[in-house]
């Protein structure tokens, strides 16, 4: 059924068939000169159609597992990962205005923007592509039922063709109309997030492969940002630094904007302001970036502004989250139970310093399942599991006095299970000078 997109693509002539071959942007991939260095970095490309059949795989077998016949997709991060397919990544994860179907049965159906079905022109996984019903008030305005309702009438008929009479089918995030009208139509649904986080879970080789080029790069807009810092030039600038570097090596966006400096490095989680960053103060960021590929790279660092050591306590709670980070680190390995990662992870003293909401997380293209608690959360937040090669996770570590004396460090490294323990795959230097 590839052929549906060619034929569209053709029908609206030479120019929109280009758009969605040759001129498209995942077509064009990275660029030479990025792709070369990389491989003079000793990495190597991912094959992109082995990555994308891998996916679509891991999607099916957790729909068999699970008992499912089908998944319909809203999340953009969940259609990515299903279609390798983008349009406003960030726009419509607050506006519904595009959506996918994966079948049991091998179908695979986008439904697009306004005019852009040639967004899935590079890709033949893709059967077809129709236009989108947007349901949002924002789309919609006061005529929402009746798109809610168009909306669920053309998945019925999706369901029906390729599903059959009493279909079982996952479902990711909806609004609630839609979601009633399917249940209204007999469709018995069920937790897509489910589905896409265990299909997630474990990465293929092209997908490592492509996160090693997303490491790199992040890594190189770090350096821009280390060549350039000073004191006397605020946050801001400095954050705008990664994203720009980000936006130049092939990568999409930042997931958050956590920057701070001095004072406000304690408590954590303060967002890049106009402060002016002082001679000696400390500056701690998490990159929370989605890279080159769509893949993620979350790992962070804590630097001194100006050329002056340390003061002892600034050492003495860097010293404690390195300590967190090398020693949890090493708990990374195949097998380890999610309920030993809780209870055996190392922090400093709770009652003397802060910490992080988490001690470890998955990621891929964005933070992923799971997250792993502290030991005091266990009870109320804490769920069974095991480490298995191929999920990557990243370590955390926040540190900073209870009290509120002082400044707080915060360091995070980002960790491949292989089949014998762990592999580190962020490799920039870590210190307060570097």
């Amino acid at each position: 059924m590839a052929h549906r997109i060619a034929d569209s693509l053709a029908d609206k002539g030479p120019h929109f068939h280009r758009a969605g071959t040759e001129l498209h942007h995942l077509e064009l991939g990275p660029g030479p000169a990025l792709e070369a260095e990389w491989q003079a970095a000793g990495l190597t490309l991912p094959d992109l159609p082995a990555m994308r059949s891998y996916r679509l795989d891991r999607i099916r077998r957790q729909l068999t597992r699970q008992g499912y016949d089908g998944i319909i997709l809203m999340d953009p991060m969940n259609i990515r990962y299903a279609t390798d397919t983008t349009n406003m990544q960030i726009w419509v994860m607050h506006n519904a205005s595009r959506y996918a179907w994966v079948g049991a049965d091998g179908s695979v159906i986008v439904w697009e923007f306004y005019d852009c079905d040639f967004m899935s022109g590079h890709n033949p996984h893709v059967d077809e592509v129709r236009p989108a019903v947007g349901f949002t008030y924002f789309l919609a305005g006061p005529r929402y039922e009746e798109k809610a309702r168009r909306w669920s009438d053309e998945l019925v008929e999706v369901i029906g063709e390729h599903c059959g009479a009493g279909a079982r089918i996952a479902i990711d995030q909806c609004q609630y109309l839609p979601y009633r009208y399917l249940e209204e139509a007999g469709v018995t649904l069920g937790s897509g997030q489910e589905v896409m986080e265990l299909a997630r879970l474990i990465k293929g080789p092209d997908e490592i492969l492509a996160m090693r080029c997303a490491v790199h790069a992040c890594q190189a807009a770090m350096a821009d940002m280390l060549a350039a810092f000073r004191p006397g030039m605020t946050e801001r600038e400095l954050w705008a630094l990664l994203h720009a570097g980000n936006i130049r090596r092939a990568g999409e966006w930042i997931e958050t904007q956590i920057l701070a400096s001095g004072p406000r490095t304690n408590p954590w989680m303060q967002e890049a302001s106009s402060r002016v960053i002082e001679s000696g103060d400390l500056v701690g960021y998490d990159t929370d970036l989605v890279g080159a590929y769509g893949m993620m790279v979350d790992i962070s660092r804590t630097w001194i502004a100006g050329d002056v050591p340390p003061t002892p306590a600034q050492a003495s709670v860097f010293d404690l989250a390195l300590e967190q980070i090398l020693r949890n680190g090493e708990l990374l390995r195949p097998g380890t139970e999610f309920r030993d990662l809780t209870h055996k992870a190392w922090t400093p003293p709770i009652e003397d310093y802060r910490h992080y909401c988490v001690l470890y997380h998955g990621v891929g293209q964005c933070d992923e399942y799971p997250e792993i608690c502290f030991p005091e959360h266990w009870d109320d937040l804490g769920f069974d599991g095991e480490l298995e090669p191929g999920m990557v996770l990243t370590c955390e570590a926040y540190v900073g006095a209870r009290d509120g004396s002082g400044e707080g460090v915060k360091l995070e490294e980002q960790f491949l299970v292989t089949d014998s323990g762990q592999e580190k795959l962020s490799t920039f230097p870590i210190g307060l000078t570097v």
